[in-house]
């Protein structure tokens, strides 16, 4: 799962700023910079990720749909996990170490925030269908629901 770096995009700080007040007043405490226009076959998007942010685990059910993840600011923990629910696997990523890592498709996973804020930069392939991007984890409880922050707190306790 380990990779190299690429060439980034750029941000501002003015993007950054404004970034992150989206993400503070978003439900889900992220929000989104997508850079690629609808339907191209790349996906790029920075992620910018408030520390309260539960994502739900879920995976990519496409063979091309490997999800590449670049640390930009920040530090957090990629969680993989087995059919069933339980952790497999934890990646620090963080500034002068770790800084990037490649999810293979049909990988459960997500990512639980080490800093206050965070931002990742992510690439996948394929062109976007909601309806057959992801797969949510029947097993894990839904963002927003009252059992996330409960859970949340249960995977930041393992790391």
């Amino acid at each position: 799962m380990i990779m190299s770096n690429q060439n980034l995009p750029e941000l501002t700080q003015e993007e950054i700023v404004i970034q992150f007040e989206n993400a503070h007043e978003s439900i889900r405490r992220r929000s989104p910079k997508i850079l690629h226009e609808k339907g191209d076959y790349l996906n790029r998007v920075f992620n910018f990720i408030h520390d309260d942010s539960y994502m739900h685990p879920h995976l990519h059910p496409s063979e091309e749909k490997i999800e590449k993840m670049y640390l930009v600011k920040g530090s957090f923990a990629l969680i993989t996990f087995s059919d069933e629910g339980k952790v497999k696997e934890t990646f620090i990523l963080e500034k002068g170490g770790r800084e990037s890592i490649e999810v293979p498709a049909f990988t459960w996973h997500t990512y639980v925030m080490l800093s206050k804020e965070v931002i990742v930069y992510e690439t996948m392939e394929g062109v976007y269908e909601p309806s057959t991007w992801k797969e949510m984890a029947s097993w894990a409880p839904s963002e927003n629901s009252d059992e996330a922050a409960s859970y949340l707190e249960m995977l930041k306790s393992i790391l």
